[in-house]
């Protein structure tokens, strides 16, 4: 069972099988009009293209609503506006079609338009049908041609506010049709006012809905960094470099427990199976020895081949990391994966432990690992490769750390190489805890 101090990591299988998050999705007839026609593969440019079709598209019912309420009103009065507005409903609606044509084709086109459009409905109208207010919505070019592109929308902006400009002076109150007919006037002006605050309502919701999805994809995004982040490093040493992401992670730990374990006689067995066979060994076994890491406590360190290292104590822990080691060894060594043969062969684990001085860091830059190095390492190494199959052999310096948790058989001494002779012990077992130990471990969990 793991305590507060051990985090559970982050898995592989958590990783892949994490669902992809989506923003909420827009009307479907809404998702179809905003990507009709587009074909290209940059994100930034379907994007932009994505907005102005939705302006081409919002324009064009704007314009088409004009035709129908000139038409209903005095169409042989207004004959020259709705022929001029059938043909600028004309262009709108093939903008979509031009996105193959160049990513900003489209955008020119549809700005194009729309200043026509709008110069020749004042023109004809005048001042009092309050036209203009459509210049209002130059604004909006600026998403048709995307932030990082002024010199294509920043002439348009400048034409749209020139042409409001100029048309106030020089455009005559009543225009060129329809002279003094106030009533035509005042539904112009209304229709205006209405489609302008439409048109407005509808880009703002759907770059809104856009940069919504954006967040979240990014939050996906992030949610699966981090947890690839925490498969692969130590949650004290996440939890470090999110705060400092420039510190370089290198600690000295005095009381350091250490792990190797190996399979006896793998390479031998190994030599003629098929590859498919050796890996879905491996795979089952360190999976089986990543669960019991995690149950233990412990933190995994890497996998060399058929040999697994793993460590106690790197949150300043001493005598809790060796408890979690032993632990940790003691059910690696009857994990019922240990017994499974490769191919035909019965293999047999050998485990070794030592405590003392390391140097844990983080170093690569690419396919970067969290690693650990120094005595403790050394000598839990020699511990394993002079250990007995099926057996734990660990050092005097483990054995008092741990102290009376666990019983230990004495083998006697070995020699290490640049230490000398050193004595050793088997880890037979868990001493059965107490009443009182159970109910402090109960309360640390």
């Amino acid at each position: 069972m793991t305590d507060g101090r051990h985090p559970k990591p982050a898995r592989l299988s958590d990783l892949l099988a994490l669902p992809a998050v989506h923003a909420a999705p827009l009307p479907r007839w809404l998702e179809a009009a905003a990507s009709f026609g587009i074909s290209a593969d940059d994100p930034m440019v379907v994007r932009r293209q994505r907005f102005t079709n939705i302006f081409a598209w919002a324009s064009a019912a704007n314009v088409a609503a004009h035709v129908a309420a000139f038409c209903a009103y005095d169409l042989f009065g207004l004959f020259p506006l709705v022929l001029a507005d059938v043909v600028f409903l004309a262009g709108l609606l093939a903008v979509p079609f031009l996105h193959r044509a160049g990513d900003f084709v489209a955008a020119h086109v549809l700005a194009g338009i729309s200043t026509a459009a709008i110069l020749f409905t004042l023109v004809m109208l005048g001042r009092d049908s309050q036209i203009y207010v459509y210049f209002a919505l130059a604004g909006i070019i600026l998403f048709t041609f995307g932030i990082g592109n002024p010199r294509a929308y920043a002439p348009w902006f400048m034409v749209a506010l020139a042409s409001l400009l100029a048309a106030l002076p020089l455009v005559s109150d009543d225009g060129m049709l329809a002279a003094g007919d106030d009533g035509l006037r005042r539904l112009v002006s209304s229709h205006a006012m209405v489609n302008v605050a439409v048109v407005n309502a509808l880009v703002i919701y759907f770059v809104l809905s856009s940069l919504r999805r954006t967040e979240i994809a990014l939050q996906d995004q992030h949610a699966r960094a981090s947890m690839l982040v925490a498969a692969v490093l130590p949650a004290s040493v996440v939890e470090r470099l999110s705060h400092d992401p420039g510190r370089r992670v290198a600690d000295r730990i005095d009381g350091l427990s250490v792990l190797f374990a190996d399979l006896a006689g793998f390479t031998a067995a190994a030599r003629n199976l098929p590859p498919e066979d050796i890996v879905d060994h491996l795979d089952g076994l360190v999976r089986a020895f990543d669960r019991l890491c995690e149950q233990a406590g412990a933190e995994k360190i890497k996998t060399i081949g058929d040999s697994y290292m793993a460590v106690g104590g790197l949150n300043g822990d001493d005598r809790g990391g060796a408890l979690a080691i032993g632990r940790l060894a003691l059910a690696m060594r009857d994990a019922p994966e240990v017994r499974r043969p490769l191919g035909e062969t019965p293999l047999a684990l050998r485990i070794g432990i030592h405590s003392g001085s390391a140097t844990a860091g983080i170093i690569g830059e690419t396919r970067f690992t969290y690693d650990v190095w120094g005595d403790a390492v050394n000598v839990a190494a020699r511990m394993e490769s002079h250990g007995l199959p099926g057996s734990i052999q660990v050092s005097e310096a483990f054995r008092l750390m741990a102290g009376d948790t666990f019983f230990f058989e004495a083998r006697g001494a070995i020699e290490v190489r640049g230490v000398g002779p050193m004595s050793t012990f088997l880890l037979a077992g868990e001493r059965p805890a107490t009443d009182g130990e159970i109910a402090s471990r109960e309360q640390s969990t």
